[in-house]
């Protein structure tokens, strides 16, 4: 009966968002595409912007390099240099406080998910003051025009920089939550291959796995997808195979930099449209439990979830099998077999790249609450091709727990 309410929720809302004025962030990309930043904050008439970054950026000097792009183009600015992985509603209070008080007029968010998702979660405040972070979690609770966003991915896996989500940590319960609005998509992104060249091979391993996470669930999300979600979803999954392990190896493959940006701009567009599922759930309660990276924490999961599936998505696997070019056109290969072989490529990729299989952070006492968020982040909205009870939630847990 649960499934049956499930189902029926998301034919409904999927009417709902057919109406809705979706819309993508402008891409402008290439090496050397921060400079072009003085240039969108005037096209948006933007006087005093507050530039959103982390301690590690600062130290590795890429905040430096959109420091001098404003300097050179004498532009006052603002910096906020404190988010932490797993950004939580005091970072985000502190944020919106300095926005104000330095009176700033837009946003530029430099770095990973964590800066993008606290500088939107500020952007919704700064428009909806009254309202607590908490008060705005959830779907559409800003429906108000943020200021104008600048988002500078500095790594190539969260799609934050064009999605309408912010999630945000609430460091009293350690729950993880999204606030969901579309006045949330930034209004630029500005993927600037350079900017990732120095990333760190593990980091370039887990959010590059973060990205194919995106794809896929979009992909295999049966309601709300589009044509146009559909061919993003495939996009990405097929540059990603073909560019993750390169940049890995070599950091400093700008090209191939550039293109696992392009694949985690596509896959946010998927599945901000498309929705996520049960594999995200799952991640975001290992993040708000234990601050496990998201991507780490998707890379691990999205093998064995897939799994669990089975036969429910065989076919649609069979298709990204064939995207991925593990497998011909030609091939007389089952479903099930493409299907085999894609998860098990995903595995074999995750060994290479150093991701381990599962967690040993994992408190069985932790274990209720963990399938408790899942289920009530998953149910009913999530369109996932197998809604899963507690029990099912249960086996993945344990599945990874070491």
């Amino acid at each position: 009966m649960f499934v049956i309410f499930c189902r029926i929720f998301q034919f409904i809302f999927n009417f709902g968002a057919m109406v809705l004025p979706w819309r993508k962030a402008a891409v402008i990309d290439g090496p050397g595409s921060i400079g072009k930043i003085p240039e969108l904050l005037r096209e948006q008439n933007v006087k005093k912007p507050i530039l959103v970054t982390d301690n590690g950026l600062v130290k590795a000097g890429i905040a430096q390099k959109i420091i001098d792009v404003l300097a050179s183009a004498k532009f006052p600015y603002v910096i906020y240099t404190d988010v932490e992985p797993n950004p939580s509603v005091n970072t985000v209070n502190k944020i919106q406080k300095l926005y104000v008080e330095q009176n700033c007029d837009g946003i530029i968010a430099l770095g990973g998910g964590s800066s993008m998702d606290a500088a939107k979660g500020a952007g919704a405040r700064a428009v909806k003051p009254r309202k607590s972070v908490n008060r705005l979690g959830g779907l559409l609770r800003v429906l108000k025009k943020l200021p104008p966003f600048i988002a500078v991915p500095t790594t190539a896996g969260t799609g934050s920089e064009t999605t309408i989500a912010a999630l945000i940590t609430d460091t009293d319960t350690h729950h993880k939550y999204a606030i969901m609005d579309l006045s949330l998509i930034p209004r630029y992104a500005v993927l600037d291959p350079n900017l990732t060249a120095g990333l760190p091979p593990a980091i370039t391993a887990a959010t590059g796995m973060d990205a194919l996470t995106h794809a896929v669930e979009a992909y295999l999300c049966w309601t709300y997808n589009t044509k146009e979600s559909i061919q993003f979803a495939l996009d990405a999954v097929k540059i990603i195979f073909a560019n993750l392990e390169k940049v890995y190896a070599n950091g400093k493959d700008i090209q191939a930099r550039q293109e696992m940006l392009l694949a985690s701009y596509k896959a946010g567009f998927a599945f901000t449209r498309a929705g996520v599922g049960n594999i995200h759930a799952l991640a975001h309660t290992l993040g708000g439990l234990y601050n496990t990276p998201h991507g780490l924490a998707n890379a691990v999961i999205l093998p064995v979830v897939l799994d669990d599936y089975g036969a429910d998505v065989h076919k649609k696997l069979a298709v990204l099998a064939q995207t991925a070019g593990l497998v011909s056109e030609t091939d007389v290969k089952t479903n099930a077999e493409k299907a085999r072989i894609f998860i098990d490529a995903i595995y074999a990729m995750n060994e290479r790249m150093g991701i381990p299989k599962g967690f040993d952070c994992i408190k069985d006492e932790d274990i209720p609450q963990m399938i408790s968020w899942a289920g009530k982040e998953s149910n009913p909205l999530y369109p996932v091709p197998v809604i899963y009870n507690r029990h099912r939630f249960l086996k993945i847990i344990q599945s990874i727990k070491l």
